[in-house]
This record gives C-alpha cells, structure tokens and sequence, in this order.
C-alpha cells in the first residue's frame, strides 16, 4: 500500500512538471498521466498548503549539500523580472513597466550565489523594485537566519538600502555598470541572477504570466525551479 501511495505521488509531481516544462494547458494533459482534474487538484492542494515550497526547499538543501555548500545560504542576489500577461490575468493583478513597455506581470527572486531560488514574489509590472524588495528581503531575513549579504543592481538604491541594513540587518550591496563600458558586460553577483531567470524561461509556462492568481505564478516558479535541481542531482549521481 505504501508503495502505492509513492507511485502515484512521483505520478502526480511528473504530470505537473510536464504542464510547467511544455507548457500545455491543465485540460490538454497527456492520458499517460492522471485526468487533468485530479492533477489540477494536486496542484491547488500543493500550492495552498505550501507543500510544493517545502518539496523546493528540501530540494535546494539538498543540491546544495552535494555541490559542497551549507544548506543555509549566507549571501544572495535580487532582481526582477517583466513578462508579458495573457488575456486570462486579471486586471486587477498586472501593470505596466513603464521601462520595459511590458504590460504583465513582475518576478521579483532572490537567488543564493549558486542561482538556486531562495524566495519568489509575482505582482504587476508595474511595482516597482524598490517597493516590493521591502517585502521580499523581510521574508528573507526572516527564513534564513545566517544570510546577512544581498547583491542588487541600481534599482535598490536609495531608502531600501538603509531600510534592509536598520531594520532587517541585511548587507544590501549595489553593483553598479561602470560608465564608461558599452554594449553587454557581465557584471559581478548579477550574471548569477540573470542565469536564473534563463533557466525560469526554458520552461513553456513561464514564457508568459497565464496564471489567474498571483500565488499560482509563484508557485509555476517553484516547480519550475524544482526541475531544474533534481536534473542537477541527477547528474552529480552518475
């Protein structure tokens, strides 16, 4: 029996990260998998209880243990995110990015110095990084006690920085992109983050925001997310 139960909870997480990685809709779920609804099921049910976060965190804890780093991180990097919303996002939840001419919805991540995902936060594209980085970095200090480093382009500066350093005792470092360079540069810390969000955009559902729900795009990253570390263990294991 409790074989059973295993088999048909490696079932479900395959189907989910098959609709993530392709991008297919819930109803278009291949009938090797569990009807559409079941797996929808199991979706809502992950993501309201938090299961599918503890499932992403085990599984960051664990790469990281392999790759020879503590579990707990102690520095990461921020930054954002605009992507296009489809007609199925609420007005009430997306925006305007004015910089980007993006009318979506913004990931906002933080991501340990190994680009794997410490904590997600989707809101309209028109939040601005300053205002939503007072959200996330309180939810950072408050999961990883021993983080006390956070790398950030110029979109943080100003208050933030003051705000994470007096109230949160956070180290919020700016790299800025030196003047007098042009065309593309890598920057120091920032180039970790960007690889990040290439590794979000591999996956079909995450090309665009198609999400109702705010809480569901979030969650889409974190499986997203969970793909991309058990393919990395996977290797370390051969």
């Amino acid at each position: 029996m409790h074989g059973e139960r295993l088999t048909s909870w490696h079932w479900m997480v395959d189907a989910v990260r098959f609709l993530v990685d392709n991008g297919i809709k819930w109803r278009a779920m291949p009938v090797d998998f569990p009807v559409w609804d079941r797996v929808y099921a199991f979706f809502r049910r992950w993501r309201d209880k938090g299961l599918v976060k503890e499932f992403h965190d085990r599984l960051r804890g664990r790469t990281r243990a392999a790759a020879g780093r503590d579990p707990e991180p102690t520095a990461g990097i921020i930054d954002a995110q605009s992507v296009k919303a489809a007609a199925s996002v609420p007005t009430s939840s997306r925006g305007f990015d004015g910089g980007k001419k993006i009318n979506g919805r913004k990931r906002h991540i933080v991501v340990d110095t190994a680009g794997l995902l410490l904590t997600v936060m989707v809101t309209g594209a028109n939040v601005t990084d300053r205002e939503a980085a007072q959200v996330l970095l309180a939810r950072l200090a408050e999961r990883f006690f021993l983080l006390r480093l956070v790398w950030a382009d110029g979109g943080y500066t100003g208050p933030l920085v003051d705000f994470a350093a007096k109230v949160l005792r956070l180290a919020l470092t700016v790299v800025k992109r030196n003047a007098d360079a042009s065309g593309f540069v890598v920057l120091p810390r920032r180039w970790v983050v960007e690889r990040t969000f290439g590794w979000l955009m591999r996956s079909r559902r995450l090309a665009r925001d198609y999400e109702g729900r705010t809480d569901t795009a979030e969650a889409m990253v974190l499986w997203s997310m969970t793909m991309v570390m058990s393919r990395r263990l996977a290797k370390r294991r051969r």
